[in-house]
């Protein structure tokens, strides 16, 4: 992937200090927008300006920090292998080794190292407590959707909850295929949508629903994040229709996006795993939708995620709890 250029970052400065839009600085450097729009919310300082100079450092920073942390040395080996052969599991040496200052790998970078091992006639796979016998789901990285925007590269407030307008979407699905609904969720309050799909998980009608539920609430719609369904191909249209960029969870992590699997095991109370989604009609999850706001939330000082959202969304408080 091409990065940034020091010298393209001073051009960004020097465009945004005319108030130039990002879509224009985007077309003028032959950069796609979610690259610009990325670059700023990355690197944009605390009072939301944008220094080429700091750009550039925050880059190099996380560069190093980035190569320090991933880098499968021979020391690393070494230590991995001692650990292994001692029972050690993959997650206890990287668990051990960041509370202690020890460069480490991810433990699913200790996974593969296993598994070509075991590949190449290797024995540290007896080691695991399972033999690696238990591993349904495929290995090693699946991007099936082009163009996608990483969830590493999300801003962090969003991982904070620091602000109002961040959304995670997902769908589901009903019992053998048969139907499908969107969910939406705001990060912050936990208010939720449920929205039919009468073309299953047809993208272009998706995309479509997604930005006829939002479009209400633009000023308020700062970042999406879903997992890797094929459903979810159409999100340039969606970034383009509500300015948002769309981000994309590390496939098979489904708690990089905890709202919105939270949000589906609320509706799962009342649309059960064997239903058949075409029988529910868009006034009845409108109706489930409605009884899931209006209950009172701990996390809201026991206010409903209804009464926040629309609170938050008139300017009427602000949220302290």
């Amino acid at each position: 992937m091409k990065h940034i250029t020091i010298e393209q970052r001073y051009q960004i400065e020097a465009y945004l200090k005319l108030n130039l839009s990002k879509d224009f600085i985007a077309k003028e450097l032959g950069l796609d927008r979610s690259t610009i729009f990325r670059e700023f919310n990355r690197n944009k300082q605390k009072r939301g300006s944008y220094s080429a100079n700091t750009a550039q450092k925050c880059y190099i920073d996380r560069k190093d920090r980035f190569e320090f942390n991933r880098s499968f040395t021979e020391e690393c080996e070494k230590y991995v292998i001692e650990k292994i052969t001692m029972d050690w599991s993959p997650k206890q040496i990287v668990g051990y080794c960041k509370k202690n200052g020890i460069p480490m790998v991810s433990h699913e970078r200790i996974y593969q190292y296993i598994r070509q091992g075991k590949k190449n006639g290797g024995t540290l796979f007896h080691h695991c407590r399972h033999k690696l016998k238990n591993r349904k789901r495929p290995v090693g990285k699946h991007y099936p959707i082009a163009n996608r925007t990483s969830i590493d590269e999300r801003p962090e407030d969003v991982s904070l909850k620091n602000r109002f307008g961040d959304w995670e979407m997902d769908t589901i699905i009903g019992a053998h295929q048969q139907g499908a609904i969107l969910t939406l969720t705001e990060r912050k309050t936990n208010f939720i949508f449920i929205k039919k799909l009468e073309f299953g998980k047809n993208s272009k009608a998706l995309r479509c629903q997604v930005i006829d539920t939002l479009r209400p609430y633009k000023n308020h719609v700062h970042t999406i994040t879903t997992d890797n369904g094929p459903e979810f191909a159409d999100h340039l249209q969606m970034t383009k229709s509500i300015n948002a960029i769309v981000y994309f969870a590390h496939p098979y992590c489904s708690w990089e996006k905890g709202s919105i699997e939270h949000a589906n095991k609320l509706i799962r109370q009342y649309v059960k795993k064997d239903s058949n989604l075409n029988d529910y009609t868009q006034a009845q999850l409108t109706e489930i939708q409605h009884k899931i706001n209006s209950r009172p939330r701990e996390k809201l000082c026991f206010e409903s995620p209804k009464e926040m959202f629309y609170n938050l969304v008139s300017g009427k408080v602000a949220f302290a709890c």
